[in-house]
């Protein structure tokens, strides 16, 4: 039974945390190249802006804020279920490699296949998909042994040996690709957050509205899984049954998030630090947060990244890696 202390201190932090993204999300919204006064934003949601300013706000900033806000929370959440299920403080889908499966899959598919205008959007978080799903795969097998099951620290080490080993392939598929499409994955793997446009919200949203609340109603069944694999199975737990489908929610949302965003790492791996740091490391509590605070995480990093340097700032992916690799050190020396 949760404390009622605790659901109440949860409640507020959520209420905060909303507070929070709703604030940054209008400053992100009125900062840029080509501003809107923050006192023009309300006049312009409800219809009363300039041409310009509506331009700006519905064509520019606010489906760029809406894919970053998706893309911290679908991260966020692949982390904190590759934590539990791993039983590993180190795990993200970025740092393991899913990500670089993900990549792969975007690069194959955007070099080799052919691109219909009106199903290339709709097609990439499935490549994305594809391309993390056989990358999973691979790193389970490699740590996962008979007689003592997953081996959470050797999973991390295969990951990021897996990891290096796709970035090598990535840039052996495109070295001889044709310049523009060099340039596209490039920006990818920067993490630029390239798909900002209507089309790609529409694209990643349904992934969100099956993937979230699957995951919060499997919260409960992943704290038994993390919990040692003898006492989850005398509460009677299948096992393997339920590690394999929160592995593929796991794999399914750093897919959909990559597929707009590009190669952005260390979401998954702090934001659900921070939660548990708050309310503690049930599931069902923390998880809510670390979404908000994944969301929050990415979008004050774009923010800052596109108004920091002219003319094309600095990619969001760069901006959290800047942060994440020493809280990735510091853990790793912790653990």
């Amino acid at each position: 039974m949760i404390h009622p202390s605790v659901i109440r201190k949860q409640r507020i932090t959520v209420i905060t945390l909303l507070a929070l993204l709703l604030i940054t999300a209008i400053v992100a919204a009125g900062l840029g190249r080509s501003s809107v006064s923050f006192d023009r934003i309300l006049p312009t949601l409800l219809g009363q802006g300039t041409f310009k300013e509506e331009f700006v706000l519905f064509s520019v900033r606010l489906p760029r804020i809406i894919i970053v806000l998706l893309s911290g929370m679908a991260l966020a959440l692949s982390g904190s279920i590759l934590q539990g299920v791993t039983r590993n403080d180190l795990a993200d889908p970025g740092i393991i490699g899913i990500n670089s499966g993900a990549g792969v899959g975007v690069a194959v598919f955007f070099l080799f296949f052919p691109i219909h205008a009106g199903s290339f959007i709709y097609m990439l978080p499935l490549a994305a998909f594809i391309g993390a799903l056989a990358t999973a795969c691979v790193i389970y097998l490699f740590a996962y042994n008979k007689k003592t099951g997953l081996q959470p620290i050797r999973l991390i080490l295969v990951g990021i040996g897996f990891s290096m080993a796709l970035s090598g392939a990535m840039i052996m598929l495109i070295s001889s690709a044709e310049r523009s499409k060099v340039d596209f994955i490039a920006r990818w793997l920067s993490g630029s957050i390239w798909g900002a446009d209507w089309p790609f919200i529409w694209a990643i949203v349904p992934w969100l509205l099956i993937l979230i609340p699957f995951s919060l109603y499997k919260a409960n069944r992943l704290n038994l899984l993390m919990l040692s694999e003898s006492v989850s199975i005398g509460v009677g737990v299948s096992i393997e049954k339920e590690r394999i489908s929160l592995i593929l929610t796991a794999v399914a949302l750093a897919a959909s998030a990559v597929s707009v965003t590009g190669g952005i790492s260390f979401v998954g791996l702090m934001a659900p630090h921070i939660a548990k740091a708050m309310v503690g490391p049930r599931n069902q509590l923390f998880i809510p947060i670390a979404i908000l605070i994944g969301s929050w995480m990415l979008l004050i990093a774009d923010t800052l990244g596109r108004n920091i340097l002219d003319p094309d700032g600095i990619p969001a992916g760069v901006m959290i890696a800047i942060i994440g690799a020493p809280y990735f050190i510091y853990l790793l020396m912790k653990k």
